[in-house]
């Protein structure tokens, strides 16, 4: 989500539109106003603790965050022509800044509660009740909602009973310019790992990532392949002991002795996060990128391996159905099966010509995918709500599917 609001940030700023990121403030040292691009900025506003702090908690400052929304368009004398909520906190406040202004409120959820709770796997993983009533408030009164694929299209309109004629299809994109192919002996060689089969996954340590799958599925494959996991980054703080009841270390932590207890030591690695320019070496680097998910809306992970060239196996779930082409750009495979996502990624590791295809065409496929024809698309999306504030810009830059 981040990724996709300071992407689409900056487009919109090269297109011509002035845009301002509110965000909450977790850090009082940092500028309160930082610069994203030409005509776009991020603005730190503090709301509660200057802090990392529960959602739950959040939503009792979002008054205060309105509030000073409200005063810096006051102060600088800006009109605003449209409010784009992201994520379902940004959409309460969305309604209320909608309210006072008189403007549209576009919304995009990138993961919805209900799903989420749709494949939970105990209480420790349910979105709370607060959440559920607040998105099915926003998605009856949004005056458009903008959906990453048709799954997602089809998930708000069945379980939160959205219209589907006040749906926009626009899928999340990628930086073609940063991600794309290498040579894989050359990302290694950058990256220091010896050779041998290499498995990739990207994102949070969280029981819907699947882990526990995809190191079930590692433990069934040879002795010579290895598992790097990236990622670990949290942005709220973990759970207390008490909260977590047994599992004083969290999710993370329970990986962690999984991977033991499988005797996987030495084949994977926790890397946590890695900074954007040296993700695309891992990318390149990898035989496949795995995403096991329970649930993802999207999946910008796979995007991101595909524009390196790099095929990646999934489960059949979500968006990574229309974002992995199953046989073309990667595989998908049952989601929680290791058996069945073994055999698919020893298949592939045993086959390079294989891989080299997959790669080849998924480096192709992501071209539509380029944050210019994505952004271009959510500025038409403006334009129908509000056709004077962004007549003028031009268009034609690239064509987009969805």
């Amino acid at each position: 989500m981040n990724v996709y609001v300071r992407e689409t940030a900056r487009e919109l700023g090269r297109m011509g539109v002035a845009v301002d990121v509110f965000t909450r403030s977790q850090n009082p040292s940092i500028p309160r106003v930082a610069e994203l691009g030409n005509g776009a900025r991020v603005i730190h506003l503090p709301a509660g603790p200057q802090a990392p702090i529960g959602r739950a908690t959040i939503h009792q400052h979002l008054g205060e965050f309105v509030e000073g929304v409200e005063k810096h368009r006051w102060d600088e004398g800006i009109d605003y022509d449209v409010v784009h909520g992201h994520y379902w906190l940004s959409g309460v406040a969305g309604l209320e800044l909608r309210e006072r202004w008189g403007v549209p409120l576009v919304q995009m959820f990138h993961t919805l509660g209900r799903l989420k709770n749709s494949v939970a796997l105990d209480a420790l993983e349910m979105e709370p009740e607060l959440r559920l009533s607040e998105e099915a408030r926003i998605v009856a009164s949004a005056d458009r909602i903008v959906a990453a694929n048709v799954v997602e299209r089809a998930h708000l309109v069945w379980y939160y009973g959205a219209a589907a004629d006040r749906i926009a299809v626009i899928p999340c994109g990628v930086d073609t310019e940063l991600f794309q192919p290498m040579a894989q002996s050359t990302a290694k060689d950058l990256l220091e790992v010896p050779p041998g089969p290499m498995l990739l996954y990207v994102g949070r340590l969280q029981p819907i990532k699947g882990l526990e799958t995809l190191l079930d599925a590692v433990a069934r494959l040879g002795d010579s392949s290895r598992l790097y996991i990236v990622g670990g980054d949290a942005d709220e703080p973990e759970p207390s002991p008490m909260a977590r009841g047994s599992s004083a270390r969290g999710h993370a932590g329970r990986l962690r002795a999984r991977v033991r207890a499988l005797g996987l030591q030495d084949r994977v690695h926790f890397l946590g996060a890695q900074p954007q320019r040296r993700l695309r070496l891992f990318y390149a680097a990898a035989d496949a990128t795995v995403m096991p998910s329970a649930y993802e809306s999207f999946g910008m992970v796979a995007l991101e391996a595909m524009a390196c060239g790099c095929p990646v196996v999934a489960s059949r779930v979500g968006g990574l159905q229309t974002t992995v082409k199953d046989g073309a750009t990667g595989y998908l495979v049952p989601e929680g099966d290791p058996v069945a996502l073994a055999e698919r990624l020893e298949g592939l590791l045993r086959d390079p010509a294989e891989r080299a295809r997959l790669g080849r065409e998924a480096s192709r496929w992501v071209d539509d995918y380029r944050w210019p024809c994505i952004t271009e698309s959510v500025c038409r999306l403006y334009s129908e709500l509000r056709p004077a504030a962004v007549s003028h810009l031009g268009r034609g830059r690239c064509q987009t599917q969805s």
